[in-house]
């Protein structure tokens, strides 16, 4: 599997609004499997709110939460200290039948 594969799906979630991601989420489960949602430190909250709206709100299209993985980064803040972030990655997939 390619790089340019891989970076597609994935939707990085940021300060765009709720709906972006979830368009744009959906919109990579028509064409492959599965999508990794990502998000660290403030994004997480907004991380699940797209997983959830996914997987509730269209329930008949078949989508399910797959692995759920939270790990912490250390980054350099803008005063030069090591900061520990959270991060989640949650998977969403489209359920064969």
């Amino acid at each position: 599997m390619s790089t340019e594969t891989q970076a597609r799906d994935t939707i990085f979630i940021g300060k765009k609004p709720l709906m972006a991601y979830v368009t744009s989420t959906l919109i990579q489960l028509a064409n492959i499997p599965t999508v990794s949602i990502k998000a660290r430190g403030m994004s997480i909250g907004r991380a699940v709110d797209v997983a959830q709206i996914i997987v509730r709100k269209t329930e008949h299209a078949g989508f399910s939460i797959g692995d759920i993985i939270i790990d912490s980064e250390a980054l350099e803040s803008k005063d030069g200290k090591m900061r520990n972030v959270s991060t989640i990655e949650i998977v969403v997939k489209r359920n064969t039948a």
